[in-house]
């Protein structure tokens, strides 16, 4: 196989990137996006074939995946293993992957699990482990990191290069669209070490969701349908209602107070029954809630742009 690897500042976490890859790899090409730090003489001292990401255009982890395929040129393995920067691939998963698309014509690409390398440093970054949690089947959701068959990476036209964020998403769903397979298997793929101890990273962190909702709903009207009705009900509709309500009838504001509080509740039940202790779990799902606003912030953002035409930029919460 080949490999692309993407970065921007990713300092020793891309060093560990790429020491787990360039085993398994017959080529490596980093594509890197602007770093300002020792990220591109890293990967050139491991050996790594550099593309540095023209700066007049945006910048986005899709262009960045793209420019790195079409390095690799038409001489290019058959199976292309993309890897973000901070991720490190277990020692297995090559050939676990590899295994499994030679016994599955029918698959475009296949994920495995991820892990977080600190999950109960932050409630943050536990959050992030239980965002990583995805259904096993033909039908993944999407993710930067991945084995895929070349033909089947061509045929989907690549990733849309324009999207700042799930644009792993919208190329897994039209790589469905032409007839391919994409899987999700039980298996460790990757530790990821996502970095979030403060509140203000992890909330840009939901806003970019929130944008990549927006967007995946105008590019494919059913996709990520429920995430946004979330955002709106409870980001936006039940607090509009209850500044209605604190107007002309107050206890009503009562009610409202009363729906998040119960589910709040609800969904601490579900962590305390993934083994979180109490207090933990009350806080993560106060976050969950908290994260219906910042989507809804960045929804709002993704057509604020869009109505005035501009183009999207990257949101950085590292």
């Amino acid at each position: 196989m080949d490999a692309v690897v993407i970065g921007r500042n990713e300092g020793q976490r891309l060093s560990l990137a790429l020491n787990a890859v360039v085993p398994h790899a017959r080529r490596v090409i980093y594509v890197d996006s602007g770093s300002h730090d020792e990220s591109v003489a890293r990967a050139h001292a491991m050996g790594a074939e550099i593309v540095a990401l023209d700066p007049v255009r945006p910048f986005s982890a899709a262009r960045a995946r793209n420019e790195g395929f079409a390095a690799l040129g038409p001489a290019r393995a058959a199976f292309v293993h993309f890897v973000d920067g901070d991720c490190i691939l277990q020692r297995d998963w090559p050939q676990t992957a590899h295994a499994f698309l030679q016994d599955h014509p029918e698959a475009g690409l296949v994920i495995g699990r991820y892990a977080e390398e600190q999950p109960d440093s932050s409630p943050y970054n536990w959050l992030t482990d239980w965002e990583w949690q995805k259904p096993t089947g033909p039908c993944a959701g999407g993710i930067g990191t991945f084995l895929t068959r070349s033909t089947a990476f061509e045929q989907t036209g690549g990733f849309r290069d324009t999207m700042i964020a799930a644009e792993d998403d919208e190329m897994f769903l039209r790589m469905r669209k032409a007839g391919w397979q994409t899987w999700a298997i039980d298996a460790p793929m990757v530790r990821h070490d996502v970095a979030l101890h403060a509140f203000g990273n992890w909330n840009r962190r939901m806003i970019r969701a929130g944008h990549s909702f927006a967007e995946l709903g105008a590019l494919h009207p059913g996709a990520a349908r429920a995430a946004r009705r979330r955002a709106l009900v409870w980001g936006g509709a039940l607090p509009a209602l209850a500044l209605v309500l604190a107007a002309v009838w107050p206890p009503g504001v009562i009610g409202i107070a009363a729906l998040y509080a119960m589910s709040i509740m609800r969904q601490a039940l579900r962590f305390r029954h993934m083994g979180l202790a109490q207090k933990r779990a009350v806080l993560a799902a106060g976050l969950v809630m908290l994260s219906k606003f910042s989507n809804l912030w960045g929804m709002g953002q993704y057509w604020w742009r869009r109505l005035r035409r501009q183009d999207a930029q990257i949101i950085e919460y590292r």
